[in-house]
């Protein structure tokens, strides 16, 4: 069945928030050359990713004489509300919209993005994102991920690790863990030793994201089919789902997850892992250049969660020009610089994961690490993408859902239980059943 445009508008509009402040695009016509592009985007100053994407501006304004103008917006807002300025005066000229079904692909149905595929075939796009990688910046007429039209570009790549403080492992006599057993245990060695392991915060995704990588460690095809791409029935009994949630309560039980992430936001957690106080931290690669940058008091690592069948992540957020964009050929153009050779280098060695480098030319050792070890997932079609890609609604359903097991008001059978009726409900606003 087709997403009816109106659902998915409605699906988007009914998720309030506070709204994105007027900005404006720029007021030059199209037959003009502008002074400046407007980009909304909502990365770290120091991810690789916006280091990359203002190296690109660099180039850019010294061909064209424009000015790439950096706007930075939360990922809220751009989730939340991005669908209402989209369709007003007041769309950027390029923006940074999350990829998947209920994001990019709800947009793409709305008639709100810009189908890029002149664009790949002028600047061979599609020669540099390819396989899994191009997965989701491609949609069916449906809004499905992995369809044939381009309506966005991804110019890197991001997955969850897990990040050790090699430090507070040595202070406690704890070796850093190389299977799941191992994992268990030396966030048991922490407890013991009176030290909560796990940073992970309630009040936004954190503890999502903890609970997917768990149901990822188990999961097959099979079941990353039927949740993201509604082929066959997800089933909600299964040990891949029952066996994560019940992990994640008694890991609250256990003392592994402080009880006050309830109250806890991503940066909230970010800070306190930067400032050496947790031994481990989950969080997307995103944050690798920051710790790069901003960890000066203890070494650290990082990897995948031991003994992970997939690892949650995919390629990034997608680089889209909205429809009502009044210089997208510039747009386009803006884009290309960001997967040239120079930026995309520049990227992996920024403590980003590339799309298109070389990777001889990636010196820095913790990056080349971190890109090896996405692209020994990538390459087998091992990545599970985000739990609320497959419907708008579940980017504040399933946090909330976790947060009442945070909280204790619900036990794990009742919050999955919950987490069901939402990807039910959810899926079928966005015109589907499963």
């Amino acid at each position: 069945m087709n997403i009816k445009r109106g659902l998915a508008a409605l699906a988007v509009a009914a998720m309030s928030v506070t709204a994105l402040a007027a900005c404006g695009s720029d007021t030059a016509q199209d037959e003009g050359t502008p002074d400046s592009l407007s980009f909304w985007y909502y990365e770290e100053e120091d991810a690789g990713q916006t280091q990359a994407w203002k190296k690109a501006a660099e180039m850019f304004k010294k061909e064209t004489g424009v000015t790439i103008k950096f706007e930075r917006k939360s990922f809220t807002q751009i989730a939340q509300n991005g669908s209402q300025f989209l369709n007003s005066d007041e769309a950027p000229d390029l923006m940074e919209s999350n990829r998947g079904n209920g994001s990019a692909g709800v947009l793409s149905t709305m008639g709100l993005l810009t189908d890029l595929g002149d664009y790949v075939d002028q600047y061979g796009w599609d020669k540099k994102v390819v396989g899994s990688n191009a997965t989701t910046a491609k949609y069916d007429e449906n809004g499905i991920m992995g369809g044939d039209t381009w309506y966005g570009m991804s110019s890197y790549a991001e997955f969850q690790r897990v990040y050790y403080n090699k430090d507070l492992f040595a202070k406690y006599g704890i070796e850093i863990p190389t299977t799941y057993d191992e994992f268990v245990d030396a966030c048991q060695k922490f407890v013991d030793a009176g030290v909560t392991p796990i940073a992970a915060d309630a009040q936004e995704y954190g503890v999502m994201w903890l609970w997917w990588q768990l149901v990822s460690k188990n999961a097959d095809a099979k079941f990353m089919d039927a949740w993201h791409l509604y082929k066959g029935d997800v089933n909600w009994n299964s040990k891949t789902l029952t066996g994560a949630t019940s992990t994640i309560s008694d890991w609250l039980d256990k003392g592994f997850i402080s009880k006050n992430a309830t109250g806890m936001k991503a940066e909230d957690t970010t800070q306190a892992f930067i400032k050496g106080e947790y031994p481990i931290y989950q969080t997307g690669t995103w944050n690798q250049g920051r710790f790069a940058k901003q960890i000066k008091n203890f070494d650290w690592t990082a990897a995948v969660m031991p003994d992970s069948e997939y690892a949650v992540g995919c390629a990034g957020n997608l680089l889209v020009i909205p429809e009502r964009s009044k210089h997208k050929d510039l747009a386009a153009k803006f884009i290309n610089y960001v997967l040239s050779d120079d930026v995309q280098n520049f990227l992996g060695n920024a403590g980003g994961i590339p799309v298109a480098a070389d990777p001889d030319k990636i010196t820095d050792e913790k990056s080349k690490a971190m890109i090896e070890e996405y692209d020994s997932y990538a390459s087998k079609n091992k990545l599970s993408y985000y739990p609320d890609y497959a419907a708008s609604s579940l980017t504040d359903a399933v946090p909330a859902s976790f947060q009442e097991l945070v909280n204790g008001t619900k036990d794990s059978s009742a919050v999955l239980k919950d987490i069901h009726s939402k990807y039910d409900s959810g899926v079928e606003e966005m015109g589907f059943a499963n």
